[in-house]
């Protein structure tokens, strides 16, 4: 590809971010966040005239593509903040504004403040995962083995259908965890690739870029201006408060795809062979209820663990998780039930 149509290519992503960022301002109307998506909206123009100049011709009269134009259709619909994620892959910026701008919760003033607040920010979650991943694989797998013994079917059928359960759910989530992490990091690293390129090409309108959020954080604008020149100035710092600051990124959040399957694979079958584990060990009909009183009992601790993240009571949400459990557990096995019936 020539430098022209490279040139030509950055004036259209430009325009196009330009065109989202009046949509985002018509949605946010009468709100501080207006002000600053209109402010990114002339940044953008104003890129894009430097692209255009680049190009060395007149560039093409503009018009947003199909995608454009649906994404406008939601944020008008919907609002920008429930858009985010779209947002961010189509080169928006300001994003942060939602995860930040609350009561309580002021603009960095100093490098400092900005290397302190961004040290020791990660995406945890690994403990909330692994509850999830244990319920999730506990309700499938205690429900498939109830459905299969209300068919009246033998102990070596139950375990059959338990350990494909608990394989296929496994691989289920493993596949779709790597998938999704795996995305998550191609969107972050093409956009942050972008940054590069962008800062390279024209820092100081990246740098009023970044004066326009921290402005709309509530920041005097000259501080604001002040401040992110100071960052810009550095190139590895400015890549990683852009990606902050104008993405809503979190770099520490992204992990291996790799692990996050292999996690969620191991945390899913934990759960899955918790009803299993009586059909290993017992013969005949004893296996069953053995089965139902651990699954049980794994429920509420499962529950109670979840009141860790709600902040709610530990016997409320165990009692919660039970009787959800119980019932799932009481459909199949009814379901099953009638299925072993009409097919005998």
């Amino acid at each position: 590809m020539s430098g022209s149509e490279n040139s030509l290519d950055g004036w259209r992503e430009e325009m196009r971010s330009a065109y989202l960022y009046r949509a985002m301002a018509a949605a946010e109307v009468g709100t501080p966040r207006a002000e600053l998506f209109n402010g990114l909206a002339l940044e953008a123009e104003n890129q894009a005239r430097i692209w255009a100049d680049k190009a060395g011709a007149a560039p093409p009269e503009f018009g947003p593509d199909l995608r454009a134009r649906m994404v406008a259709g939601l944020v008008r619909r919907h609002g920008p903040r429930t858009l985010r994620s779209i947002l961010v892959a189509m080169k928006v910026r300001g994003l942060s504004v939602y995860s930040h701008a609350v009561p309580g919760h002021p603009p960095p003033t100093s490098l400092e403040e900005v290397g302190k607040r961004h040290r020791g920010i990660s995406g945890g979650g690994n403990l909330r995962a692994a509850v999830f991943g244990v319920n999730d694989g506990l309700v499938s797998n205690a429900s498939l083995i109830l459905g299969v013994a209300g068919a009246s079917a033998g102990n070596s059928i139950i375990l059959l259908s338990g350990v494909a359960g608990l394989l296929a759910g496994a691989f289920s989530m493993a596949a779709g965890e790597y998938v999704s992490v795996r995305s998550q990091r191609e969107m972050f690293e093409h956009q942050i690739g972008l940054e590069r390129d962008e800062l390279a090409q024209y820092p100081e309108e990246e740098a009023e870029e970044l004066a326009l959020i921290y402005a709309a954080r509530g920041l005097a604008r000259e501080d604001a201006l002040k401040l992110a020149k100071a960052i810009i100035a550095d190139p590895a710092q400015a890549l990683d408060t852009l990606a902050r600051e104008e993405l809503g990124l979190n770099p520490d959040e992204l992990g291996s795809p790799w692990g996050a399957a292999i996690f969620s694979f191991l945390s899913f079958a934990a759960g899955a062979l918790v009803p299993l584990l009586p059909f290993f060990a017992l013969a005949g009909a004893r296996a069953l209820p053995v089965s139902i009183v651990i699954t049980a009992v794994a429920l509420f601790a499962v529950g109670a663990a979840i009141s860790l993240f709600t902040g709610r009571s530990a016997l409320r949400d165990g009692l919660r998780m039970l009787a959800i459990g119980a019932a799932a557990g009481a459909l199949t096995y009814a379901i099953g039930n009638l299925l072993g019936v009409s097919l005998s």
